[in-house]
């Protein structure tokens, strides 16, 4: 029985490299930081998803069962992190003259197919946060009881200071905040550093997305109130940390063994996180806490107004497809801060159809009575393994490939007769279920005009004929096979995709 390799992760809780240990042996819970679907995703975005579905696919090969929660933020992330401002998906439905919910159903849409389109393993539970209201207001109703909230005038928040580890996870230092705190700074919080568990909608104003505030969760009104409507319960909406921790607690339980994010979160969202699930469970929230870093376009910050925030549509429209772009992603570790040029992903697509190539070697190779039976130092036998041990060290994708690179290589070196297809349909196999990059769906042998195109060029050339040998040639290429001569033999393999 082949043993698994101890997979290990660089963890932020505690700052260092850790071996991994699930709370139940042979289960993994985790919780993945989804979308604020007001927009389409752009390449920095998609690239987190990339290296968590890397995640899931590691621990699978390693014997773990995943249960995985994902959510979609389709209410209450404002565009700033201080609380102000306004809601993204409000923001989107003016833009686009729709309601909120139609801007959150259509961008929701358009995330499940880009996940489809990159071959992602879709998470057991995908879910909104409208779908989890009740969850939310329950867990400030226990917060409530247990003192950590208070209520001002736009809502009710979070004191951070009855949290008295609040700043380790990010390191933060909060009497810096307090020192630095502006004059736009809601002079109503306690402390800076306190958030938004429910926002009220403003008086006079209407959203799209809103609901009741319980009254159980309002603080007893003021009995110098002057008139009834000083006692009215607000509509409001929930903070967008409150939905990660109801989703995850309520779905997974009060502990979960991984969640992941991008490094941006770390000193805001994923502490926030932890301030409320914490505090209201009494239990530690996570144990492995894995955040990638960001992706630039040429060297710059993504941003709007640079007009830089690529999307799968924009790369589609310069003939590159969705498996090019994960290449890319995947020729870089999740932990260091990736550049997107589209002269690297070039290269990513070059390095791509060359592996596309290697693959159809299956559909020429003469299986024989030797097929299985090659020597056992040949590196093609032993790269499962391999692969495995790359990717449960911290996820080293960079490792893997360059490990296929090399079996590839080596497999290249071989005529066909010395290709063991079983062996190669194996690594295949393992490559698309551990990199996802559908080597095997995406390679289908030529047809049997284009085989007997090859017959006829080859007897052109054994006759010497090299005018019909030529003009069999370009046939060929109008088929998007070319022909790579060697000393034993020729070999076909797919066109070069069109730039």
């Amino acid at each position: 029985m082949k043993r698994n390799p101890t997979l290990r992760f660089h963890n932020t809780l505690t700052k260092k490299i850790e071996d991994f240990t699930p709370t139940t042996e042979g289960k993994v819970t985790l919780y993945t930081c989804g979308p604020t679907v007001y927009d389409r995703l752009h390449v920095g975005n998609w690239a987190a998803y990339i290296y968590w579905d890397t995640l899931v696919r590691t621990l699978i090969a390693n014997g773990y069962d995943v249960d995985r929660v994902m959510n979609i933020t389709d209410v209450g992330h404002l565009v700033s992190d201080a609380d102000e401002g306004e809601d993204k998906l409000e923001k989107g439905a003016h833009r686009e003259g729709k309601t909120a919910w139609e801007v959150a159903e259509f961008y929701a849409e358009d995330f499940l197919a880009g996940i489809e389109k990159l071959g992602l393993i879709m998470p057991e539970h995908v879910v909104r946060a409208t779908d989890f209201i009740p969850q939310q207001l329950d867990l400030v109703r226990t917060l409530k009881e247990k003192g950590y909230t208070y209520q001002i005038d736009d809502g009710i928040y979070f004191d951070t200071s009855k949290f008295p580890t609040y700043a380790n996870f990010a390191g933060l230092d909060l009497e810096a905040q307090k020192a630095g705190a502006r004059v736009a700074y809601n002079e109503e919080k306690r402390n800076p550093s306190d958030f938004a568990l429910w926002k009220f909608t403003p008086a006079g104003e209407k959203r799209d997305m809103e609901w009741e505030t319980p009254s159980d969760l309002l603080e007893a009104p003021d009995s110098n109130a002057k008139n009834e409507q000083d006692t009215v319960k607000p509509m409001g909406f929930p903070g967008w940390h409150l939905e990660c921790s109801a989703m995850a607690m309520s779905i997974l339980g009060s502990t979960i063994d991984i969640h992941t994010g991008g490094i941006d979160h770390i000193p805001v969202h994923h502490t926030n996180e932890i301030a409320q699930s914490e505090s209201a469970s009494g239990q530690i929230f996570a144990h492995y806490w894995l955040h990638n870093n960001h992706l630039k376009v040429d060297g710059t910050k993504i941003s709007k107004s640079l007009g830089n925030g690529f999307t799968l549509d924009d790369l589609a429209s310069r003939q590159y497809t969705p498996l090019d772009y994960r290449m890319f992603i995947l020729q870089g570790h999740y932990s260091n801060e990736g550049n997107f040029t589209f002269e690297n992903l070039a290269g990513a697509r070059n390095r791509l159809h060359h592996w596309r190539n290697v693959a159809a070697l299956r559909h020429q190779a003469h299986d024989t009575l030797s097929q299985g039976k090659h020597d056992e130092t040949d590196p093609s036998l032993a790269v499962t393994s391999l692969l495995r041990e790359a990717l449960s060290d911290d996820l080293n994708t960079p490792e893997a490939l360059r490990i296929i690179d090399e079996v590839f290589s080596h497999i290249e070196s071989h005529s066909l007769d010395n290709i063991d297809t079983h062996a190669l349909n194996e690594l295949l196999e393992t490559i698309d279920q551990l990199l996802g990059l559908q080597l095997l769906s995406t390679t289908p042998d030529i047809d049997d005009e284009a085989k007997q195109l090859i017959i006829q060029r080859e007897r052109a050339r054994d006759e010497k004929d090299w005018s019909s040998s030529d003009q069999l040639r370009d046939q060929l290429k109008q088929k998007g096979i070319v022909i790579r001569d060697t000393a034993t033999g020729s070999v076909w393999e797919y066109a070069e995709p069109s730039a």
